[in-house]
């Protein structure tokens, strides 16, 4: 799997008053960091805050057609480091993650399944679905509230949304 990353670290002063955290964070790192990825011609994939009171890591990823290079994400991640230095979402230290979504990307949402029609993936799903709960498969379409997936038999399965855990491109040899 090739995935391409750049880390720097923050120590961001307390200020007073109370800060938002976990998906807050996200929430908040993700209108920081939009227009600022746009501008550089670059997709936001997904920004994912995790930790504590003692530390935490922000993790964006970002994407264009044919892929990010290693000066892409180091671009992104001073233009977002800077940013978030300025807003000061997070009380503490944190790390500042920005990187590719790698060959075996995750489909984080219906503009990721657009984009990969045609193109194998693993799907996990859960109960009410009735079908397979592990598929890989061709990629057929998105359906409204559901996705298409032929199996390696050739079977269509249509999944619901609510049904999907997880959903990643395979790596084709």
């Amino acid at each position: 799997m090739r995935k391409v990353t750049q880390a720097i670290e923050s120590s961001a002063i307390p200020r007073e008053g109370t800060r938002p955290q976990g998906s807050d964070v996200a929430e908040r790192v993700t209108r920081v960091a939009t227009p600022i990825v746009a501008a550089l011609g670059i997709e936001l994939v997904a920004v994912r805050y995790g930790g504590g009171k003692a530390g935490g890591t922000v993790r964006v990823t970002i994407d264009k057609p044919g892929g990010v290079t290693l000066d892409e994400c180091a671009r992104v991640s001073r233009a977002v480091g800077h940013a978030l230095d300025v807003e000061d979402p997070i009380e503490h230290r944190y790390t500042l993650e920005v990187s590719s979504p790698g060959l075996d990307r995750a489909l984080e949402g219906p503009s990721d399944y657009r984009k990969s029609v045609g193109r194998l993936v693993r799907v996990k799903t859960r109960a009410p679905w009735e079908g397979p709960r592990v598929m890989t498969g061709r990629l057929k379409g998105v359906e409204g509230d559901a996705v298409c997936v032929a199996d390696e038999a050739g079977e269509e399965w249509t999944i619901p949304w609510q049904a999907i855990v997880q959903a990643r491109l395979e790596v084709e040899w």
